[in-house]
């Protein structure tokens, strides 16, 4: 993501001591993103991701670095944290945690196809079925309190149409009761960026740090809403289908789960929207930034509302 703090050639050498990973070849930037500083490194003995993180102290930090070593040692395609000589996966360098993990081959698509959403529908599964078994919990840091925070923040900068769309939004959810639905790890931001496939097949799932205990649909919302949709914010039948259908047959999907999945659309939607909002408006300073646009999700949830009949019949 965007280098929020600059990391030396000089300095890494030295942060590599601490490791058995050979001589450090290569150090370059991530421009992309919005969150957490990362670079590649590159050693003696391969390619990684370092992390330095910009909003998560380190006391977080141990959720997202376990449940990634949970779910890579269960087949799950995602980086594996690295640990240094005294079997740390975390550390520190620059004043900010900082974490190694390794780099996954691939690159993430512009423009996905049926088969790429059928393997996003499919490892998603997995990764939600992988992700019961593992012990620790983080509440999602981006829920309903933190939505309705940023609207307050934000709606003064609208528009009155998106105004008064974000106000019913907000009042619409109010009235939206999830709580009997199926619930896990989630991995909360499974945008096509932090997708990597390599040809048709999937590479890996990378940028766990909004990962957290959710809504199960939600996740699958979150990912629908950006791999099925076109540039109008409409979505797209047979990409949907792929996702869904592939979704399905790795974890059933619920008639409570259908029947929330117009709304939960909606939700999800909102969530991006008024983040992309929030970095438009307050952004943080970074040597390198990538701040996304927020039309993208206002398109998407407008169609979600004036839709929702149509929505409910675009199931498995």
């Amino acid at each position: 993501m965007s280098v929020f703090t600059t990391v030396t050639f000089e300095q890494m050498q030295q942060w590599l001591k601490a490791y058995s990973l050979g001589d450090l070849l290569d150090l370059q930037g991530i421009a992309s993103g919005i969150t957490n500083t990362n670079y590649f490194v590159t050693t003696a003995t391969g390619r990684y991701v370092l992390t330095l993180f910009e909003e998560h102290t380190a006391e977080e930090l141990p959720y997202f670095i376990d449940l990634m070593t949970h779910l890579a040692e269960r087949g799950i395609p995602c980086p594996h944290p690295v640990r240094n000589n005294l079997g740390q996966a975390l550390g520190e360098l620059n004043g900010k945690p900082a974490a190694l993990v390794s780099c996954l081959a691939g690159k993430s698509v512009e423009h996905p196809t049926p088969v790429h959403c059928a393997e996003i529908g499919k490892v998603l599964a997995q990764m939600h079925l992988a992700g019961a078994s593992f012990d620790a919990e983080m509440r999602n840091l981006r829920c309903a309190d933190w939505r309705a925070a940023t609207a307050a923040k934000v709606a003064p900068l609208l528009d009155e149409e998106n105004r008064q769309m974000l106000e019913k939004q907000l009042a619409f959810e109010r009235s939206f009761n999830t709580a009997d639905l199926p619930q896990g790890v989630i991995h909360d931001d499974l945008f096509r960026d932090n997708v990597l496939m390599d040809g048709d097949k999937l590479g890996g799932l990378i940028d766990f740090y909004y990962a957290c205990n959710d809504v199960l649909l939600y996740d699958i919302a979150i990912a629908v809403n950006d791999w099925c949709v076109t540039e109008l914010g409409v979505l797209d039948a047979a990409r949907l289908s792929a996702l869904l259908k592939a979704y399905h047959a790795v974890r059933p999907l619920t008639e409570a789960e259908h029947a929330a999945w117009p709304g939960m659309l909606r939700v999800a939607a909102t969530r991006f929207w008024l983040s992309r909002l929030h970095d438009l408006h307050f952004p943080q300073a970074g040597e390198l930034t990538h701040a996304k646009d927020p039309q993208y999700f206002e398109r998407i949830l407008r169609n979600s509302i004036n839709q929702a009949a149509i929505i409910s019949q675009t199931w498995v």
